[in-house]
């Protein structure tokens, strides 16, 4: 295992970081309530074989029943051994005695006295002004930090990169930051920017979603037969996380592995990953991935938001982003099952009265009430994609 600086911490982190967010289940249901306890524990107990040291989880993972299956197999000594990330869930507080409630809650699931780097979960600008400072959930977590409920404050964050360099010099004593991070996200949220910009103040960077969600591990045969570098193949997880381990800023890579295939294999990618030290080939390879998912768009949204927000409360770009996410990678199923399960009633493509106020803003001059009925025929009424592109 290869280690790296986690920011101003002090802690050197395993390269490779545990995500217990997508866990075996015996149903089969990704992120189900229903968690396989024997292969799962398998799989952590390989994964600390392997000197992974930080394992991440959340209140609501597994319909809340991460947090338990973690902690019950960290007993025995092993807790000792590794750090344990869990997050706040800023969306369940109502008022400022919420927190110390749902810390107190964690610690009891994960069998611990203290958590060591506690996030306030999946911030966008909304959350953080009116809960987190609204609340002064800050201040409850220094509390926290003081008594030695948690040992490090940090965030993760979904929304653009305004608003996480608002979070970011928001308050003075975040150590860390997750964020979304792979090699077609370089614009999108905090991007390639955000990363630099929060490593550049001292903050560890935790990675999710490096393999967006496992799509950039199986990509569609036609793009698969050109991933080479010197007249070799390239395994597709492996070249997509080395991409990011290139990156000096990146601290640590989080995986929700579901199988041990998966375990074995990110372990030994961590084995040989190092910031600058991917090859010119390869970062050719990865160029060539990310042109020819790009020319595979059906909706030419970037994501700028310019379209927000819809009076009807529909999630524009959202929508667009799963559609077109669908259509990349050939998982048409998948990008059902993430508007199906995911997308309230309110925020799906569906809501749209297309009163037109969105258009108008779109630098891309998208036909939005168009292309949302479009999404919500693909996506919601079981059509095919179109044979087109945008």
């Amino acid at each position: 295992m290869k280690y790296r600086d986690f920011g101003k911490t002090g802690f050197k982190v395993s390269a490779l970081g545990f995500g217990a967010m997508r866990l075996p289940t015996k149903d089969k249901k990704p992120m189900g309530e229903k968690i396989d306890a024997k292969a799962a524990e398998r799989m952590v107990l390989k994964a600390i074989d392997g000197g992974v040291n930080y394992y991440d989880t959340a209140y609501m993972y597994h319909g809340g029943k991460s947090e338990s299956f973690l902690g019950k197999v960290l007993q025995g000594g092993l807790r000792d051994e590794v750090k344990i990330a869990t997050k706040c869930p800023v969306y369940m507080v109502k008022k400022p005695t919420d927190f110390d409630k749902l810390l107190s809650t964690q610690l009891k699931r994960l069998r611990t006295d203290h958590v060591d780097f506690y996030l306030f979960h999946g911030l966008c600008g909304k959350t953080w002004k009116e809960i987190v400072l609204r609340h002064r959930l800050l201040k409850r977590a220094e509390a926290a930090l003081k008594d030695g409920r948690i040992g490090h404050i940090g965030f993760s964050f979904h929304d653009d990169l305004k608003a996480f360099k608002t979070i970011v010099d928001g308050y003075d004593g975040w150590e860390f930051c997750q964020i979304q991070y792979n090699y077609m996200d370089v614009k999108n949220q905090a991007g390639t920017e955000g990363l630099r910009y929060a490593a550049s103040k001292g903050l560890g960077v935790v990675i999710m979603e490096p393999l967006l969600g496992g799509r950039l591990s199986n990509p569609p045969e036609g793009l698969r037969r050109q991933l080479k570098a010197n007249g070799k193949r390239l395994e597709p997880s492996d070249l997509a996380l080395q991409w990011v381990w290139d990156q000096p800023e990146v601290s640590t890579i989080l995986s929700g592995m579901t199988e041990m295939k998966h375990v074995t294999g990110n372990l030994e990618s961590a084995g040989r990953s190092g910031a600058g030290t991917l090859t010119k080939a390869k970062r050719q390879a990865v160029e060539k991935a990310r042109v020819w998912y790009n020319e595979r768009t059906l909706v030419p949204c970037t994501g700028c938001s310019y379209c927000m927000p819809c009076p009807h409360k529909v999630n524009i770009p959202s929508n667009f982003e799963e559609y077109n996410l669908g259509y990349m990678h050939d998982d048409l199923k998948g990008a059902r099952m993430i508007y199906a399960r995911f997308f309230n009633t309110k925020s799906k493509a569906s809501a749209c009265k297309k009163c037109g106020k969105c258009e108008p803003k779109c630098p891309q001059k998208i036909p939005i009430r168009e292309r949302l009925e479009e999404v919500d025929t693909v996506l919601g009424k079981g059509r095919p994609y179109p044979k087109r592109k945008a």
